[in-house]
């Protein structure tokens, strides 16, 4: 017996925060489709969306703000900000999302 195939969300877009939920310099983790993603307001003042799963072994990152970098605490992995894995053992970028305002809602959608 094999577990259940866990089919990916069709889901395109996906309101992921409010203006007034990620300051700058923050990080803010969100739900997309079946997998999560990560919204980063930067401090030049603009949005990125990355998946949220490392490409090393499927940890789940987060935004440090010492150091501005996407970082897995799993293997000390570390993204830069439009998602290149730069230190570590993550094999390759995190997937980027496309971002956009309407109103207070930052929206994200798949590349």
């Amino acid at each position: 017996m094999s577990p259940p195939q866990i089919v990916e969300s069709a889901e395109n877009s996906v309101v992921a925060a409010k203006l007034s939920e990620v300051p700058v310099n923050s990080g803010k983790i969100f739900k997309f489709g079946n997998k999560p993603g990560i919204l980063v307001h930067t401090a030049a003042g603009e949005f990125k969306a990355l998946s949220a799963v490392c490409t090393h072994l499927e940890c789940i990152v987060q935004y440090r703000d010492d150091t501005k970098q996407i970082w897995c605490a799993c293997h000390n992995g570390q993204y830069n900000l439009s998602g290149k894995n730069i230190g570590g053992p993550p094999p390759r970028p995190l997937e980027e999302y496309k971002v956009n305002t309407r109103g207070d809602d930052v929206v994200v959608t798949r590349a």
